[in-house]
């Protein structure tokens, strides 16, 4: 479908003042007793269920077939069935397939090199797409590191658009609010082949950095440190447009010991490698507090010393910021928390019920549907 097409959809879309609000589901929480039927739906109408992989000849398979379609979830086996049979009860409801992660950082500079590649690439996800009655794919290269890198992005967008088009299925990409990986990419010409942008507003702090600093703040006081305000801003001058950008927000903290505050030099980490989940927050003893210079919400002492995250009060306010700046609104990198998302709903008004692409939950060769609850890949180019 042309660009054009897609500009009209977006002026429609902006004039009805609807929004995204969307989650990751990783595949690893269910080992943790988590699952699907846990979300609540009545304020989120995307998933990302995350992570499929891919491998160096552009093949695409499920990235855990136990937990993704075996184990029992939800009264039904795996993962996406458990969201196949929620797409049902929840006609709104959109399921994509996060491809990639940190561990194809490697991998997906090959195959988007190859013209070859790129089409095995899209041929296999359009595969398992089909078989699991899924709306689209979302890939996650984290992230280009080159030049030739945005370029064979690009490359790789067009690939899946010639097997996935636009007007049948959802196309998203994970990038980061950082602008040297974004000066790295044709902003511009992405917007014709994406629907979203899941912008990583949030890890710009970490064992990695050698100061402490609010790891997913709105706001800095510095200029050459990054934040989401600054990332928003850059994709929105290159040309790519406000409402198919979504908002990363954190559902954990990021710790810091024998620190007190941002900017500050620091020993070591608490948490599960320096992080705690927001149920985990503020830490005990510890006195909450938001910083409202940069938007970020903190803890200090204890065994998580300096610990920065988003609370109700800072999702408020990136919701706000996302009204103001016509943003598609946010997503959450992982899903196990309700409160944020009914505060966002309440700041952002009503999400989008409607999508501009078909629903998929009775496509003809849905796996799910045709084995009655389980998923079952065996009839389908699908590759594991």
């Amino acid at each position: 479908m042309s660009a054009v097409s897609r500009k009209s959809r977006m002026a429609t879309s902006v004039a009805r003042v609807m929004y995204t609000n969307a989650v990751y589901f990783p595949s690893s929480r269910i080992y943790q007793g988590d699952s699907p039927g846990m979300l609540n739906y009545g304020c989120i109408n995307h998933v990302y269920y995350a992570y499929a992989s891919v491998t160096a000849d552009g093949s695409v398979f499920l990235g855990d077939e136990w937990a993704d379609a075996r184990a029992p979830v939800d009264g039904v086996q795996g993962g996406l069935g458990s969201l196949m049979h929620l797409k049902q009860r929840h006609p709104h409801l959109q399921v994509v397939l996060s491809i990639g992660g940190s561990t194809a950082s490697e991998v997906f500079p090959v195959v988007a090199s190859s013209t070859l590649l790129r089409d095995n690439f899209a041929r296999s996800a359009l595969g398992l797409v089909e078989a699991s009655g899924l709306d689209g794919i979302d890939i996650a290269w984290e992230f280009p590191s080159e030049a030739k890198h945005g370029h064979d992005f690009l490359a790789l967008l067009a690939a899946v658009r010639i097997h996935l088009p636009d007007d049948r299925f959802i196309l998203t990409a994970v990038l980061p609010a950082a602008k040297g990986v974004l000066d790295l990419i044709d902003l511009k010409t992405a917007a014709e082949y994406l629907d979203y942008i899941n912008l990583v507003a949030y890890d710009f702090f970490g064992t990695w950095t050698s100061k402490s600093g609010h790891h997913a703040q709105l706001y800095t006081m510095n200029k050459d440190e990054p934040s989401a305000s600054s990332g928003v801003a850059h994709l929105m001058a290159q040309g790519f447009p406000p409402k198919s950008i979504l908002l990363g927000i954190p559902t954990y903290g990021r710790s810091f010991l024998k620190a007190n505050g941002p900017g500050q030099d620091f020993n070591g980490v608490g948490g599960q490698e320096g992080t705690f989940e927001y149920s985990e927050l503020p830490r005990k003893g510890c006195k909450e507090i938001v910083d409202r210079r940069y938007i970020a919400a903190q803890c200090v002492g204890g065994d998580g010393g300096f610990v920065t995250y988003d609370n109700p009060e800072t999702v408020k306010a990136k919701a706000e910021f996302c009204k103001q700046k016509g943003l598609g609104v946010c997503g959450a990198p992982i899903f196990f928390i309700q409160s944020l998302w009914a505060l966002l709903l309440e700041r952002t008004g009503r999400f989008s019920r409607s999508s501009k692409k078909p629903d998929r939950g009775g496509f003809p060769r849905s796996a799910y549907l045709l084995r009655g609850g389980a998923l079952d890949f065996d009839d389908y180019d699908v590759f594991f």
